[in-house]
This record gives C-alpha cells, sequence and structure tokens, in this order.
C-alpha cells in the first residue's frame, strides 16, 4: 500500500472515530485523531498480522497504552477487517464488545487490554521479552500519550527495556502537546522527552510531523534497522487532527461531539477524502 492509499485509509479511521464516539455520546476523540496515522501505518503497513487468525502465535503484537484512545484503534480494526465496521457505532453500549477502553477478551485484534496509564508499555517490555526467550521473531508496538508519560511507571518499564536490550520493542510516543487538563508543558512537563529515553539506553527517533505518512515510514524502517536497543518514536502531532473545532483544542481531549457538531466533522473529513482523490 502506497502513502497516498495510507493518507487515504487514515482519513477513514478518522471518519470511523467520529462515528463511533458520536454514536456513544461518550469517549475520546481528540487524541484518537491525532494518532489516526499511526494506527494506519501499523495496521496497514508495518505489522506482520491476519485478520483471519488474530490468535496468531507468530504476529505482531500492539498494546494501546493510551487505552482510552480506543476509538482510533477500533476503528483502524475495522477498516483492517477483524470485525464489521458497523460495530462501531456499538461504542461504549452494554453488551458490545467495543468497551470504552480495549479488553482483550471481547474484541479480535486486541492483544492487551489497557486503560490505566503508565501500564501498557510494561506489558509491551513483558511481551518483546517473552519473545526473546522463545527465540521467536515477532516485534512489540507500543503507543503512549504524551501526558501519560508524567507516569513514573512509563519510565520504570523504559528502564527495564533498556536493560533487557529489547530490540524488537518500539515504543510510540503521540506527542500532540496537550492532555486533559491542558498543555503538558504546564501541567507537568516531560520535555525533553527525547534525552530522557536515550538516558534508558533507547535509540530515539524524532519525527517532526507524525501526521505525515511518509515521516512515520522513514521512522518505522529506521526502527527495523536498529539493532540491540529499544527504539522509541517521538511523533509531533495535532490534536484532533482533521475536525477544524477540535484541532489543538485540549476541550476536545474526552467529549463526543453532538448531531451538529458530528455534521460539521463529518463535512471536514469528507473534503479531505475528496482532496486526496484528486492528487
Amino acid at each position: 500500500m502506497n502513502t497516498l492509499e495510507l493518507q487515504k485509509k487514515a482519513n477513514e479511521v478518522r471518519k470511523g472515530i467520529i462515528e463511533g464516539v458520536h454514536a456513544a455520546k461518550a469517549g475520546h476523540p481528540g487524541g484518537s485523531l491525532s494518532a489516526a496515522e499511526v494506527f494506519t501505518y501499523l495496521y496497514f503497513k508495518e505489522m506482520n498480522i491476519d485478520p483471519a487468525n488474530p490468535d496468531d502465535p507468530d504476529r505482531d503484537r500492539f498494546v494501546l497504552s493510551k487505552g482510552h484512545t480506543a476509538p482510533g484503534l477500533y476503528a483502524a480494526l475495522a477498516l483492517r477487517g477483524y470485525f464489521p465496521r458497523e460495530d462501531l457505532l456499538t461504542l461504549r453500549h452494554l453488551g458490545s464488545h467495543l468497551q470504552g477502553h480495549p479488553s482483550m477478551r471481547k474484541t479480535p485484534g486486541v492483544d492487551m487490554s489497557t486503560g490505566s496509564l503508565g501500564q501498557g508499555i510494561s506489558t509491551a517490555a513483558g511481551m518483546a521479552l517473552g519473545a526473546k526467550i522463545q527465540n521467536k521473531d515477532f516485534r512489540v508496538y507500543t503507543l503512549l500519550g504524551d501526558g501519560e508519560i508524567q507516569e513514573g511507571q512509563v519510565w520504570e518499564a523504559a528502564m527495564f527495556a533498556g536493560a533487557k536490550h529489547l530490540d524488537n520493542l518500539v515504543v510510540i510516543v503521540d506527542n500532540n502537546n496537550l492532555q486533559i487538563d491542558g498543555e503538558i508543558s504546564e501541567v507537568n512537563s516531560p520535555y525533553p522527552i527525547d534525552k530522557k529515553f536515550e538516558a534508558f539506553n533507547f535509540h530515539v527517533i524524532n519525527v517532526e510531523d507524525g501526521n505525515d505518512m511518509e515521516q512515520i515510514a522513514a521512522a518505522f524502517e529506521e526502527a527495523k534497522q536498529t539493532k540491540g536497543v529499544p527504539t522509541a518514536i517521538i511523533m509531533k502531532t495535532l490534536k484532533g487532527k482533521g475536525v477544524s473545532f477540535m484541532e489543538n483544542q485540549a476541550g476536545w481531549h474526552g467529549k463526543a461531539p453532538n448531531d451538529e457538531e458530528y455534521a460539521i466533522a463529518m463535512k471536514d473529513l469528507e473534503k479531505v477524502g475528496e482532496a486526496l482523490c484528486q492528487k
């Protein structure tokens, strides 16, 4: 799948995010939208996976450490064929397999239940170590929020991953600079993020535009070539990307659009799709 096709898929992921959160009347659109390209690249290009065999022991693993952005993960999984797209409209409903945070016992394609911030990277490091012990070749990817890395457990896991030379682990930080209370630099600054991961013996890749597919592709290719140490990819992104009134607004961290806002959001994304089709 080429860059343009991936961009189109990312736009469809964004539509799925808005559809799901609107139908649920709850959820976290801002950080789901900022990571749409990452979700898309992982599931349509990067990872060795098979929707027809979601429990393949040799598959690559993905852990959504910032579990509240489940709408983005679900949209990618649906588009990839793990379950019907219509299921996105059941997000957070009683009886639905699409809960507010990912559940590995309910949803095909979810490798780890997450939600309590800081814990996903620990699980991912454990999976990566398990692969080493079993002499398996699968790789493990985990996506963290930049507000999430204020959690101390993140750095315990980073210390462990660096000490164990887990070069099959890729930690991705969605650096949109906003968390629920505002700018991360004002709430509790984790900057400089890259220097911190370097201190824990990670190979660090800074991506200037984490919503640009070509830059994402180059970063993951570099990660594949890195041996002996884990990789951290720090991606600068735009919270609420693609929806005009949500972009760079902390207020859309965890709020669903009403019917009028939903119509505007979907129109925004339709325009993006039309522009991509003309390229």
